[in-house]
């Protein structure tokens, strides 16, 4: 199962990234994230993990397995039978601006029922962050 959302903001790619992997401050900007709370202190690295409380969900600890600031991190999250995979990447566009692209995609055994029981919930989730993330990075 994929999701996924992307949007234009009106910032630079340091902004939309500063704002962006400061996960202890996305309850500040997303009504899609209840909770965060960094495990260990600093900036993003490979192995840098989170825990996240969101409406609707269990909690879940996100592991990042990719960086490449100021422009993508990919972290993953196990459940029983399910793994998540988020994909947060910044396109810088030629004109000004950025593109971000938000995506998670879920794998395992009990990935179709869990997409098909909470799709909805996702979408808009990734869309509140999307939306949030915009309001939170553009000037004015």
């Amino acid at each position: 199962m994929r999701f996924e959302v992307i949007t234009k903001i009106d910032a630079d790619a340091e902004r939309v990234w500063a704002v962006q992997s400061d996960v202890e401050r996305w309850p500040e900007w997303t009504a899609s994230v209840r909770r965060a709370h960094r495990l260990e202190p600093g900036p993003l690295t490979v192995g840098s993990t989170a825990r996240l409380e969101q409406p609707g969900l269990r909690p879940a600890v996100w592991r990042v397995v990719e960086v490449d600031a100021p422009y993508r991190f990919v972290w993953v999250s196990a459940l029983p039978g399910v793994r998540s995979r988020g994909d947060h990447r910044i396109v810088p566009l030629p004109g000004g601006g950025v593109r971000v692209e938000l995506s998670l995609d879920q794998s395992g055994p009990l990935a179709a029922p869990v997409g098909w029981r909470y799709g909805g919930l996702i979408r808009r989730y990734l869309r509140l962050e999307a939306e949030g993330l915009r309001r939170r990075c553009q000037p004015g």
